[in-house]
């Protein structure tokens, strides 16, 4: 194949072609020699780079720019709040509660296909036939799609952001620009939880069902229980740290409740924001919870037959 010639791939180099149903494109030789040369970086970099593109391709960026501007927007169009610092801390409190529900839900969706996805359209077998480690498969597509979900979650909200900017001013745009990096962080635990579940599965379908149960238990069922617990027996402080610890969810909303200074009204949010972590911990924690997923997949992908 000359430079002049069309890839198949619409012009980028890439170490893999696009998953398709209809058929699975051949890998490009000069690429299967890069990554049988180069080192575990390089052979990370070419399929982090492959994955983000094939994304990027796919309109992947665009859609989920787009979820989080248009709830975003909306939520602070119509929140009602009024201008003053009071007035931004209840928007971006609503914009926590919103991103909660949201942006888990995003990230799973995004993510559940990644590796049993190729698997039922030829792809990993592909890949697994090159001498790249089954681990830096599992590590460079998770870091290709957390490019995209990352850099869509601080533009998708970053556009509410420049509202609120210009209506409120720098007062309190700290615990927005907290907000957004928490959201981030929230985003990739649960692409890192995805990419675990979609390693795990034989079946998209599989794979897909779990992730919603994941959803559901983190979103939902997670902090009923923990309510329902702390409501009925008298746990120590230790006891109810490890209960938020043990939800990324939670984590989330205490670090945007300590940015605002707030202990919410009622429910699990007061307890959230009494839980006196500090904000190191809780930025550990979610650090955690995205590396931790991603290391079991890395090893889980080396026993998997396909």
């Amino acid at each position: 194949m000359t430079d002049a010639d069309p890839r198949p791939d619409g012009g980028y180099t890439t170490a893999m072609a696009p998953d398709t149903d209809a058929d699975v494109e051949t890998v490009h030789e000069s690429e299967t020699d890069d990554l049988e040369s180069g080192a575990w970086y390089r052979q990370l970099l070419v399929v982090a780079e492959t994955e983000y593109r094939l994304a990027v391709r796919g309109r992947w960026a665009i859609a989920l720019t787009a979820i989080f501007a248009a709830f975003a927007l909306g939520l602070t169009t119509f929140s009602g709040a009024s201008v003053s610092p009071e007035g931004f801390e209840r928007t971006v409190g609503s914009l926590a509660v919103l991103a909660v529900y949201l942006v888990p839900l995003v990230a799973l969706a995004f993510s559940y296909d990644v590796i049993v996805g190729r698997k039922e359209s030829g792809w990993l077998q592909t890949l697994f036939s090159l001498p790249v480690d089954r681990a830096w498969i599992v590590v460079g597509a998770a870091a290709g799609r957390a490019v995209v979900l990352a850099s869509a979650t601080i533009i998708g909200f970053g556009v509410a952001g420049g509202f609120l900017l210009r209506e409120y001013g720098l007062d309190g745009f700290d615990a927005y620009a907290t907000f957004m990096l928490g959201a981030v962080g929230l985003g990739l635990v649960f692409l890192a939880v995805g990419v675990l579940v979609s390693t795990l599965a034989r079946e998209k379908t599989h794979a897909l069902g779990v992730s919603l149960l994941a959803w559901a238990w983190f979103v939902l069922v997670h902090d009923l229980l923990a309510l329902g617990l702390i409501g009925a027996l008298e746990l120590s402080e230790t006891a109810v740290s490890a209960m938020l610890l043990a939800n990324p969810t939670g984590v989330f909303r205490a670090l945007v409740l300590g940015s605002l200074g707030a202990g919410g009204n009622a429910g699990f949010a007061s307890v959230l924001a009494e839980s006196g972590l500090s904000t190191g911990v809780l930025s550990g924690a979610l650090l955690a919870w995205i590396a931790v997923p991603i290391a079991i997949a890395a090893l889980a992908i080396r026993r998997r037959r396909l």
